[in-house]
């Protein structure tokens, strides 16, 4: 587990294709291609957060990914919507050779242009981003698509047509960084779940503590 000073936390649960409840079974940890196997991993996600690390917060922020990556986080979102997009794209760059050796996948919010340009192995839309069916006839099947969801009916709109790879779901618990966002509960959650085959990462409030009932739920 991954102290959250590393950045916001999320946990993965999910009963897709036979995974086990509150684990996600896939190639490579999360492969653009999500090919299940027989081994099961935990799925953890970072989603950055450059405000947290001051003046000098490029280096800074770089580093807690690289340090992410080779503690055994999966999914790193690069979430810096306000960078201009020569900013954002060099420091997805410098994110992605900050992995580079681990299994560790790079995603960006919302910025489909920015992750194709910087070579990232993915794109994570918002609630209110364009259909993800767009965005999959532009990239290749290994590319990872995500999408935010805060409901069970979004949820099971997600499973529809196949283009994304997972979801996050949240704020589960109460957190820091939207103090004015209800949190939604484990059981919500576990609807969440229950209403799409395709893995659900829980967020807001995910704390190593917590990560267990998460997986009950």
């Amino acid at each position: 587990m991954v102290n959250n000073q590393l950045g916001e936390t999320t946990a993965a649960k999910s009963t897709c294709h036979g995974a086990t409840k509150g684990y996600l079974r896939c190639d490579s940890y999360l492969c653009g291609s999500m090919m299940y196997r027989s081994t099961v991993r935990p799925v953890l996600c970072m989603i950055t957060d450059r405000r947290r690390h001051g003046g000098g917060w490029e280096r800074a922020l770089v580093d807690r990914v690289a340090a992410a990556a080779y503690a055994g986080v999966h999914l790193i979102q690069i979430r810096e919507r306000d960078l201009d997009g020569r900013a954002l794209t060099h420091l997805v760059k410098r994110c992605l050779a900050a992995v580079s050796g681990t299994l560790a996948r790079i995603v960006v919010n919302d910025r489909l242009d920015i992750a194709l340009a910087a070579g990232a192995h993915g794109a994570h839309l918002r609630a209110d981003s364009v259909p993800a069916s767009r965005v999959r006839t532009a990239v290749s099947r290994r590319f990872l698509v995500g999408r935010s969801i805060h409901s069970c009916d979004e949820a099971r709109q997600g499973r529809q047509g196949g283009s994304l790879d997972y979801v996050i779901f949240g704020s589960v618990f109460e957190s820091r960084s939207k103090p004015n966002v209800d949190a939604v509960g484990l059981d919500t959650l576990a609807n969440a779940v229950s209403a799409t085959t395709i893995p659900v990462l829980a967020v807001g409030g995910v704390t190593p503590d917590r990560v267990h009932e998460i997986a009950k739920a």
